[in-house]
């Protein structure tokens, strides 16, 4: 006999969402800018870059600039930022009971399907927010706040354009 386990649910978003604009004041206070996310993977690139071809990761342009002065591209708050989201998704994840190691796909997607999929979508939103020069949560969070034109444009087209291309995708999560 299978018993139904319930899911514990979400935090409350109206919450959550304080909490995050706490966040984002105090970011703007203490450091004079805003959220980010994908220097940090820009920065960390650099320096894998470092370990195996110093010279020629030196000679780039983009990365360069992450080692003038003998600095260390790890020891920038743009890191330090993403590595606290990952520890808050932690902590939100074990503190709202809902910890559990698994692959979230519908029932017409294999596994491996799911992470090719995942891996596609995720190269192209950073090569987008390299592109862009932001990702989602400096544009939105951080541009958004400020309220620049650009950033808010940016969020309308996102929302569009998940909006239109879910239509593609649906078979897979029903």
């Amino acid at each position: 006999m299978d018993i139904a386990v319930k899911e514990k649910p979400y935090w409350n978003p109206y919450i959550a969402g304080f909490f995050l604009g706490l966040v984002l004041l105090a970011s703007f206070l203490l450091l004079g800018w805003g959220l980010g996310a994908s220097g940090a993977g820009s920065r960390f690139g650099a320096w894998l870059s470092y370990l195996v071809v110093p010279d020629h990761t030196l000679g780039l342009a983009s990365w360069s600039s992450y080692f003038e002065g003998g600095a260390a591209p790890l020891k920038d708050s743009i890191v330090f930022g993403a590595v606290g989201v990952f520890l808050g998704g932690l902590i939100g994840a074990l503190t709202a009971g809902r910890y559990k190691v698994s692959v979230g796909r519908g029932p017409r997607i294999s596994v491996p399907a799911r992470f090719a999929l995942a891996l596609l979508g995720g190269t192209m939103m950073g090569f987008a927010a390299r592109l862009g020069r932001g990702c989602t949560s400096g544009q939105a969070l951080s541009g958004g706040a400020e309220l620049a034109l650009g950033s808010w444009v940016f969020m309308f087209a996102v929302f569009g354009g998940a909006y239109a291309f879910a239509w593609f995708v649906r078979r897979q999560w029903l």
